[in-house]
């Protein structure tokens, strides 16, 4: 019973840091397309500038 509790506190541990990496990835993906719409740059500013 007792590396039950062992093992169940260091999967918490895991899934916890999955969650945040998950969370900060979604969080820097919703920036980088909020961003590169509102300031293009590359082939989308050459083609609005023509």
């Amino acid at each position: 019973m007792l590396a039950a509790e062992i093992w169940h506190w260091w999967i918490g541990v895991a899934l916890t840091g999955v969650a945040v990496l998950a969370s900060l990835s979604l969080i820097a993906g919703y920036m980088k397309m909020v961003t590169s719409q509102r300031h293009p740059g590359g082939k989308r500013r050459r083609q609005n500038d023509l």
